[in-house]
């Protein structure tokens, strides 16, 4: 039981440090903390955000790969799809983000940047289900609502990125963006 103690104490100590930006203390308390009561994925995630902060991409990336191998879950995957597309590997960017989402169709982080490698990659029409999966969970996402309504009309979706677009400005008149494209595509 003491070893779980100890795990949860130094992940926690860890993450303030790193809330605090001292990364020095918070990648101490990390490194404590993977020696403690078996393998747990977050002090890795841990340590990845401290190396991508100190420009250690490759260590990053390794870490990320790591907690992914304790845990298959959308956080590791949405740093490997991001430190990916960073390095200019779009198509395997999109290919861990695309599994982040299918762990928690809810991961903004991964969403967004999701629809930024579609529009790069000319793959937005496997976008689109993503963000009306998102949408299904939870409709009042109007930031969704609008990259949808991008990607459709891009996709010669007229009608239905409007109707997107109607949908935000009923929920939010005061929307500027997508009062600024509603206008752009009724001219």
């Amino acid at each position: 039981m003491s070893g779980q103690i100890d795990y949860e104490i130094n992940k926690e100590l860890g993450e303030c440090y790193l809330f605090m930006g001292e990364v020095d203390k918070a990648e101490e308390y990390y490194l404590k903390a993977t020696g403690s009561d078996g393998e747990h994925p977050d002090p890795y995630l841990g340590l990845a955000t401290i190396a991508v902060h100190r420009g250690e991409m490759d260590k990053a990336m390794t870490l990320y790969k790591k907690a992914y191998q304790i845990k298959s879950e959308d956080k590791s995957l949405t740093g490997m799809g991001m430190l990916s597309m960073e390095a200019g590997n779009i198509v395997e960017g999109f290919s861990y983000l695309s599994e982040a989402l299918e762990h928690n169709p809810e991961n903004l982080v991964a969403l967004f940047n999701l629809v930024q490698a579609a529009y790069a990659l000319n793959r937005l029409e496997e976008v689109v289900p993503r963000l009306h999966n998102c949408l299904a969970l939870n409709p009042q996402q109007n930031d969704i609502r609008f990259s949808l309504a991008g990607c459709l009309v891009a996709l010669s979706r007229k009608a239905e990125g409007m109707q997107q677009l109607e949908r935000i400005l009923e929920a939010d008149s005061g929307h500027v963006a997508a009062q600024e494209l509603y206008a752009m595509l009724k001219s």
